[in-house]
């Protein structure tokens, strides 16, 4: 019985180890513990589909009674946040075009009167479709807001009004997916690659020993790290070149802005991501930890932060603030602007200004980082 009984403690003794081996370490106890709660926090609290806080501009020509009621109640509402109230229609498409609004509202002279005397009314419901998902949402919400006035006043007055939504949607009439997944899925495909490919290039150099060969050649060290990145920039653009062909001539997604522009964006990008890369390979040391870095370190912000998965603005204020120290969330906004929107530099020079800046700061790091002897 004692025989029978020594390999089960045997067993219990190692199991007790490993607990111990376990509870000590606090990385591991992060990762069994920490993650769980961060995912479940940031995908079912931060991180949702859901509408709100929608920017909305509101064009009152009546300025009457009915318009009024209108405002108030979707001022009331949780889904939208009024950015403006003007009374020139002709502003509606620049206000589109720089992103500030996602829906825009026009109210008719005599609005009132016409419910009054032709029991009939028209409102223009005016929204941004480069986001199908969101502009169907956005139109629903306000079409029922407008319904529920139009049923109030029905209870009111013995003869039946009916107020008619206009809707109009921007830049893909449609409904297309494809519009919004394209600039996105181009985002993510060229952080990826160069990122993941700059990275393991460099580290696979530190770990054969042959960067230590190349540091001690008449070039300066710096421009081996340059060179070293240099063919992923060409490679990466003809996967720009040809994710633009798929999406123009096998997804029907043309190019409504300068073609020159979002190639040049395009190419600011993927130095950005370059760098990102280099930097990356400099504070790694192995292939299996900067390939690690690479793909979660980058995967999941373009897809959480960059905003064609889910809208930054449904985010609590420290994750919309983190969203901007993410290059991609700034070409997302360029391509989608210059392909989509067909704006010009004017209107982009922000987002390209984040995007030079947080080269330069990843490119001055990492030389500051990078040291010439690899021991």
């Amino acid at each position: 019985m004692a025989i029978k009984d020594k390999p089960m403690k045997q067993f219990f003794a190692f199991v007790k180890k490993e607990f111990y081996h376990v509870l000590r370490d606090k990385r591991t106890l992060l990762i069994l513990f920490g993650m769980p709660v961060a995912q479940i926090l940031i995908f079912g609290f931060a991180l949702t589909n859901e509408v709100k806080n929608a920017k909305l501009l509101i064009v009152d020509q009546a300025k009457d009674i009915s318009s009024q009621k209108i405002i108030t109640e979707i001022s009331a509402s949780r889904y939208f946040e009024i950015e403006n109230a003007i009374s020139d229609p002709n502003q509606i498409e620049a206000a589109f075009q720089k992103g500030i609004i996602h829906l825009a509202i026009v109210f008719p002279a005599n609005l009132n009167r016409d419910l009054m005397h032709l029991h009939k009314a028209q409102i223009q419901i005016i929204a941004d479709a480069s986001d199908p998902n969101m502009a169907t949402a956005l139109t629903n919400y306000v079409s029922a807001i407008i319904r529920d006035y139009e049923f109030r006043l029905n209870k009111t007055f013995s003869v039946p009004m009916q107020i008619l939504p206009d809707i109009r949607m921007l830049y893909n009439p449609q409904l297309k997916g494809a519009p919004n997944f394209v600039p996105g899925v181009m985002a993510l495909v060229l952080m990826l690659i160069c990122v993941l490919m700059t990275a393991i290039s460099i580290v696979k150099e530190k770990e054969t020993g042959t960067m230590e060969i190349l540091l001690v050649s008449p070039i300066k060290p710096v421009l081996v790290i340059i060179a070293k990145a240099v063919p992923y920039l060409f490679l990466s653009l003809i996967n720009v070149a040809t994710i633009l062909l798929l999406s123009v001539f096998v997804l029907n997604v043309p190019v409504n802005g300068s073609l020159i522009l979002l190639l040049a964006e395009s190419t600011l990008f993927i130095i950005t991501c370059l760098t990102l890369g280099i930097f990356i390979s400099i504070k790694t040391k192995t292939q299996q930890v900067a390939m690690l870095v690479s793909l979660m370190g980058m995967l999941l912000p373009t897809v959480l932060f960059s905003g064609f998965m889910f809208p930054i603005e449904n985010m609590p204020v420290p994750l919309q603030l983190l969203s901007n120290i993410i290059p991609s969330k700034w070409f997302y906004i360029i391509v989608k602007s210059i392909m989509i929107k067909g704006v010009g530099f004017s209107v982009i020079w922000k987002e390209t200004l984040i995007l030079f800046g947080i080269t330069l700061f990843l490119f001055f790091v990492s030389i500051k980082s990078f040291k010439i002897r690899m021991t």
